[in-house]
């Protein structure tokens, strides 16, 4: 997981986010007033994945004025124009994104982070790409043993809402954060709960300021 500063300026941003790409990128400039994929998902940390690359502007220019984030996206090229009204992410409490969360949705959820220890109660599982004899199945497996999980708590209505991330050695601050990523279903081995809910696969996060 990244994580994001927003910037506080629309100069700063431009600068940062108008780069003109890595080294191969030879048809992109630096400061010319055009922003291609190319440029944003280098400063965001990724290569192609455009719903990515919308998350992370999202989150980067929250702190900007309207008139400011209204420049910028003026500034994306045609290509990120079109992906940023695919996959512009739903701003949730958690309680919010319990309810109204959708898979593969992109989603900014904030809340406080609490840890969520191996030895705990939790038994939610996610389906992952297993390869055997050159066969690819899906198979469940409990979702702490392959993911760093965090429950965020909703201070209003005292209701936890499920993310993750890859396993790091370092855990998040126990402070208010705004978590940025794609919203994944969350399985049971209750063949008899037939409720669907989703957790945030988190890509981004940032600190609130208070």
């Amino acid at each position: 997981m990244k994580k994001i500063i927003p910037y506080r300026t629309t100069k700063r941003a431009m600068m940062s986010i108008d780069n003109g790409g890595r080294f191969f990128n030879l048809l992109t400039r630096a400061n010319d007033g055009n922003i291609s994929a190319s440029e944003l998902g280098k400063v965001a940390g990724v290569l192609g994945d455009k719903q990515k690359m919308v998350l992370f502007l999202e989150m980067s220019l929250s702190k900007l004025s309207d008139s400011s984030v209204s420049s910028i996206r003026s500034a994306l090229s045609s290509e990120l124009k079109q992906a940023y009204r695919r996959y512009q992410p739903r701003h949730y409490s958690p309680t919010e994104a319990n309810k109204q969360g959708v898979r593969s949705q992109s989603a900014i959820v904030t809340g406080v982070p609490k840890f969520v220890k191996a030895n705990s109660d939790f038994t939610g599982f996610i389906m992952i790409p297993m390869v055997a004899n050159g066969i690819t199945t899906m198979m469940m497996i409990p979702m702490i043993d392959h993911y760093d999980v965090y429950e965020i708590r909703d201070e209003e209505t005292d209701e936890d809402f499920l993310i993750a991330h890859a396993r790091s050695a370092k855990n998040l601050p126990q402070v208010h954060c705004c978590f940025g990523g794609i919203l994944k279903e969350l399985k049971s081995n209750n063949k008899n709960d037939s409720k669907k809910r989703v957790y945030l696969n988190t890509i981004y996060y940032s600190v609130v300021d208070k």
